[in-house]
């Protein structure tokens, strides 16, 4: 549900998050991606989706969460917004 996604983004937006401190899949994605930020994806090999940080190169899962709810809502939780 990309609503979730989109919702997500127009939030840290709205609370001044700079647009490179984070990545959530389809719906942010800068290019060039930054060399650290906040992430939010598909975790790899399906199941739900993931919540780490992305630091020179490197994905640094934190959490997976069964729904894109639970994962939007960690990673606002993350960016402190």
């Amino acid at each position: 549900m990309t609503e979730h996604r989109r919702a997500l983004e127009r939030t840290l937006r709205e609370a001044g998050v700079p647009a490179g401190y984070y990545w959530i899949e389809g719906v942010h994605e800068p290019s060039p991606v930054p060399t650290d930020l906040a992430y939010l994806r598909a975790a790899p090999g399906g199941g739900g989706w993931e919540t780490g940080v992305y630091e020179r190169g490197a994905y640094e899962p934190v959490a997976v969460h069964p729904d894109e709810t639970d994962a939007c809502a960690h990673l606002r939780a993350l960016l402190g917004a």
